[in-house]
């Protein structure tokens, strides 16, 4: 398997609650305990997150003397396949405004799935895909699932959390000129390395529930911050969510929600009333080539060599789900 380089930056030194990684370390793929700066492998061996989950954050013993950061060779996803990743679209206000949407919280949820093959660590190297010109970053909190959801839970803002394991840092990254220009969101969304999770899952307890809207989202591309919001605008909070998803399909333990990006992505959609007058105006094909080539002029798409920086955190770091540090290439 190959193996991503980098280590969390020194704020993440600040959270004194444990939290579960995934590393490679002398030689090895490892679960481990992190806390602080370092890390503990842990006693057990267990082959995904599923077994982990199943099993209980709570039941898992360190073996071994703690290992600091920089001895790690890679951080590896914490969330492995096989999965379900399930993603929430226009999830804040902003965001909503620049896609071209009214920023009131609409009357429906908007879901779609990525494939959990894009699933790649947290300093990765996003591979842009061959002819993909509108590559974009999109900051998420994800929910990793911890008890099945299906059509006989109720779930409410009362107990929503005892079906999460977990949160996670994690980015969905999106290749505009596939999801728009050809009309295709799984695809556009779901090219290998277009899922960057962790470095950690910070599992879900009374004080994480607690802070839970205070959780900051910040993403910067090459030192510029870009996207910037708190966890408390999610205009669908996470009860609304997995409780609708919970009358769509099942979830189980190890599976994913993605719960929206803030604003700030490279993305910028006229509004509704100038994408009607054009459609009265120009056929599909040509209104089409019209967004790619306004698009294409947009200096805030990712180019090849740009660096990616995302954190989410409190602000006193009690809670902090750790930074990414992703690079962009081509394939």
């Amino acid at each position: 398997m190959p193996v991503q380089s980098g280590r969390p930056d020194a704020p993440a030194t600040r959270m004194t609650r444990r939290a579960l990684a995934r590393v490679h370390l002398e030689g090895h793929d490892q679960w481990c305990l992190v806390s602080a700066a370092t890390v503990v492998p842990i006693a057990e061996s267990f082959g995904d997150l599923a077994e982990i989950l199943v099993t209980g954050f709570d039941r898992l013993e360190p073996a071994g003397e703690p290992v600091p950061f920089e001895r790690i060779d890679a951080w590896l996803p914490p969330v492995t396949a096989p999965c379900r990743i399930v993603c929430q679209g226009k999830n804040y206000a902003e965001h909503r405004v620049e896609t071209g949407s009214s920023p009131d919280k609409p009357p429906f949820n908007l879901l779609f799935s990525k494939a959990d093959s894009a699933l790649t660590g947290p300093y990765a190297t996003i591979r842009r895909p061959p002819g993909v010109r509108l590559l974009d970053y999109e900051i998420e909190l994800g929910l990793v699932i911890g008890e099945p959801i299906t059509a006989d839970c109720r779930i409410d803002a009362d107990n929503w959390h005892a079906y999460v394991a977990g949160l996670v840092l994690a980015n969905d990254v999106s290749a505009r000129d596939v999801q728009l220009g050809q009309g295709q969101w799984f695809k556009g969304k779901s090219y290998r390395t277009f899922c960057p999770v962790g470095p950690w899952i910070v599992p879900m307890d009374d004080a994480v529930r607690a802070a839970f809207d205070e959780l900051e989202l910040t993403l910067a591309v090459n030192g510029e911050r870009r996207q910037h919001a708190f966890a408390g605008q999610m205009l669908f909070k996470p009860w609304e969510t997995l409780a609708e998803i919970a009358t769509i399909m099942d979830l189980g333990p190890g599976d994913l929600l993605l719960t929206g990006t803030p604003g700030g992505v490279a993305l910028h959609v006229p509004p509704a009333w100038k994408q009607r007058l054009g459609a009265l105006l120009f056929d599909e094909a040509r209104r089409t080539q019209m967004f790619i080539e306004r698009q294409a002029r947009n200096p805030r798409y990712l180019k090849d060599g740009d660096v990616i920086e995302a954190t989410i955190r409190t602000a006193d770091g009690r809670i902090d789900l750790g930074m990414q540090r992703l690079v962009v290439g081509s394939q």
